[in-house]
């Protein structure tokens, strides 16, 4: 998000053809995934594990912990927000990403801690180093190569095996630890890849010196205004004060999560009509197609993120997962959703490309609701899951591998597009601030996720996992039908070569250039040939 550089691409050592600070953002990003990967598949696991148990935990009601899986999920993804503006507006990417797995060595090692206040400490320093670490690391990759570099193609897709590479061990190795020999053991173990992650950082600095450095204050000069804006301006003045009311209120009544997420979403809501009155007319429908957007990308992960929660549950408690005299941990099958990535990442890719040279239709919208679809029709397998569940007392573990292929299927289609479609989408002023209303969306997925997962206590999961197939259906297939208006309103954005995005979230590497006529726009906004599509 930082802009201030002044890199030496000539005198840059390179491995294997590349420059070596590409491997070293590639093992710091894949111990980082490593730990919160780790973490994350173990902590709703932990946190309703009975304390008197041989592996004690907190003895939590699942729909506490989902709660608390949901808030965090979400916060993780919002503190990005102001981890970009700290990037963009004080110390730079470089700075940030330090200051980010320093937080995230503490926030782990004192999870370690057997302790509550150890617990909550922990996760909130986690929480604000992925904020600075994650929306600024993959940018600093961009910022490697030259304008034009045929190599940042191949060099993001290096990246983002190394964080496919991160979550996998981390499924497998934490899941297994904290299973078997202990929940903290797990905790400690997700930290000591984050300090090695760390330790490479820190020893790479000469490599990656002029890479996302400290912006000028000309650089930063456009996020000031926009917030002394807020303040200045009638409409946006209004709607931020009522929507601060509203979540005044719920603070006052004792609910201080949702009033504190409603001041936040005032802010956003205050931001987005300021966009919206200084664009033009092309901006301001184009605008209206990125907010539909975001709708779409909040189903999307509210769906998918059922993965920490709800599914993994649903897998240790009522899933047969006996191979022989060996029983699987259920943390394991988190596990499947990377190792799917690197298996189908490249032919999910190429499809699209041979869909797109048949002449059909293969715009952003449309995969990105073909993936709600594909991802939406994963949970039937676990409706049926649910069904012989009922029958027999247990259900079978394909019934999870299956759907887990469907979610990866579905996320390789959607995912890819999504920020870079927005991006395109958005006014170049105010390109920065649209990246993270990308993130905060997938906050707000997150949390939805969360609750979800609360009201399969009550409802139950045959519902509640058919409920997300059936509407996950219903909202690609509206997507399509309302396709040819769309496309309208977007004049054209897609076929511009004027793109300022940079590939921030997820670890998809099915973002592999159609050809060199159609490559379109590139990771870090430069273009080979302007799409067709």
């Amino acid at each position: 998000m930082a802009r201030g550089t002044s890199f030496d691409y000539d005198k840059q050592p390179t491995l294997l053809g590349h420059p070596v600070g590409l491997f070293i953002l590639f093992f710091t990003e894949l111990w980082e995934r490593f730990s919160y990967y780790g973490m994350r598949g173990i902590l709703v696991l932990f946190l309703v594990e009975q304390t008197t148990s041989d592996n004690p935990g907190f003895g939590w009601s699942e729909s506490s912990a989902l709660e608390l899986y949901g808030w965090y999920t979400m916060l993780v993804y919002v503190a990005s927000i102001p981890g970009g503006l700290l990037a963009d507006r004080l110390l730079g990417q470089r700075r940030s990403v330090m200051l980010g797995g320093l937080l995230l060595c503490a926030g782990h090692g004192i999870l370690a801690i057997e302790a509550q206040w150890a617990f909550f400490t922990g996760l909130g320093l986690i929480i604000a180093g992925v904020g600075c670490l994650k929306p600024n690391i993959s940018s600093m990759v961009g910022g490697l190569y030259r304008p034009g570099d045929d190599r940042r193609d191949v060099g993001f897709t290096i990246f983002y095996i190394g964080i496919n590479v991160g979550a996998f061990l981390a499924s497998l190795i934490v899941g297994w630890v904290g299973v078997e020999y202990g929940w903290h053991y797990g905790f400690g173990l997700a930290g000591i890849g984050m300090f090695l992650g760390q330790i490479v950082y820190m020893s790479g600095q000469k490599y990656l010196k002029g890479v996302g450095e400290a912006p000028t204050k000309e650089e930063s000069a456009g996020e000031e205004n926009v917030f002394g804006e807020l303040f200045r301006r009638r409409n946006p003045l209004l709607a931020l004060a009522v929507i601060s009311a509203i979540g005044a209120y719920l603070i006052f009544t004792g609910v201080v999560g949702y009033g504190l997420l409603a001041i936040f979403l005032a802010f956003a809501v205050g931001i987005s009509i300021i966009f919206y009155q200084d664009s033009n007319r092309v901006e301001k429908d184009r605008l209206m197609v990125t907010f539909l957007s975001f709708l779409i990308i909040i189903t999307f992960w509210g769906a998918f993120e059922q993965a920490g929660g709800l599914m993994n549950l649903y897998a240790e408690q009522k899933t047969n997962r006996a191979l022989g005299n060996f029983t699987v941990p259920a943390p394991w099958f988190q596990a499947l959703n990377p190792l799917y990535i690197i298996l189908f990442g490249t032919p999910v890719g190429l499809f699209w490309l041979w869909w797109k040279r048949k002449g059909r239709e293969a715009s952003s919208l449309f995969k990105m609701a073909v993936g709600v679809i594909i991802m939406g029709w994963g949970f039937l397998f676990m409706s049926a899951a649910s069904l012989e569940f009922e029958n027999k007392g247990e259900s079978a573990m394909y019934w999870l591998v299956l759907a887990y292929l469907l979610h990866t299927l579905g996320e390789l289609c959607a995912s890819p597009v999504a920020l870079s479609f927005i991006t395109k989408l958005s006014p170049v002023r105010y390109v920065s601030f649209m990246m993270g209303f990308y993130f905060a969306a997938t906050g707000l997925g997150n949390k939805v996720a969360g609750a979800l997962g609360e009201a399969a206590q009550s409802l139950g999961e045959l519902q509640i996992f058919t409920g997300i197939a059936i509407f996950c259906t219903i909202i690609g297939l509206l997507v399509i039908a309302l396709l040819k208006p769309l496309k309208r309103l977007t004049h054209g954005a897609e076929d511009l070569q004027d793109t300022h995005f940079e590939e921030q979230e997820g670890y998809e590497v099915a973002d592999v250039p159609e050809d060199d006529e159609d490559a379109g726009p590139r990771r870090d906004g430069s273009v080979l040939n302007p799409p067709k599509n």
